[in-house]
């Protein structure tokens, strides 16, 4: 039973820039046999790996940012895993690294099919400084996957080099592309993705603007909504 499936714990980057036409945020399309959410388009994102616990970010979290992520339950990631995760998916799935000139400390962590030592070979440490935790929503039962993702909002200024240079990118997502967020929705969107692009379009209009994180809870037997302070 697809209701039985654990949740793992995820983290998504939203990459955003200024564009013609305004704010343009970084998408990529799901192959049409992946297992959860094929040929939809997303950000990049995945799950927590056990070697992501081991990063040492050059730059740490800002101070509310961590104390929302912290609100997670008793035994789950710490928000430095979480920015790693987030870190390493934007890197993995397409080639930009969000990080800081700088040497590891020792050897980066190997965790199967994972590439932090590529992104060390750039010269980079992971930065989380950019990272601002935006948005939290738990995957519903009865889907392939579940996950307990936290969703980052990141401009692009953040990630050194060129941000259109996407040939380090793993296979994962396909169409790599920026596009503005009035002609987003016309992509074949999951429901929360649009959900959570309506929350980046209300905090860009108004950065300084904080009404807490929204998080859309489906852990249990009745779906509940409500905000992190």
């Amino acid at each position: 039973m697809t209701e039985d499936l654990p949740v793992r714990d995820a983290a998504t980057v939203i990459l955003w820039r200024e564009g013609p036409a305004g704010p343009e945020v970084l998408m990529g399309q799901r192959g049409a046999g992946a297992a959860f959410m094929p040929s939809k388009f997303v950000f990049p994102g995945g799950a927590v790996d056990p070697a992501d616990r081991d990063v040492i970010l050059a730059a740490p979290l800002a101070d509310r940012c961590r104390a929302r992520l912290s609100l997670a339950a008793p035994g789950g990631p710490s928000a430095e895993a979480l920015a790693a995760a987030a870190i390493r998916e934007l890197w993995e799935e397409t080639g930009l690294a969000l990080g800081r000139p700088g040497q590891w400390p020792g050897e980066p962590p190997a965790d199967q099919g994972h590439d932090w030592a590529g992104f060390a070979a750039r010269g980079l440490v992971p930065g989380a400084e950019g990272l601002r935790f935006i948005f939290r929503a738990i995957t519903p039962p009865g889907r392939t996957r579940r996950f307990d993702a936290r969703f980052f909002l990141v401009p692009a200024s953040s990630v050194p080099g060129d941000i259109d240079d996407f040939s380090a990118a793993s296979e994962e997502l396909s169409h790599l592309h920026w596009i503005a967020l009035t002609e987003v929705r016309k992509l074949d969107l999951p429901f929360i993705t649009e959900v959570v692009l309506a929350e980046v379009g209300v905090i860009l209009k108004d950065p300084a603007r904080d009404d807490g994180v929204p998080f859309f809870d489906n852990s249990g037997a009745v779906p509940t909504f409500r905000r992190l302070a």
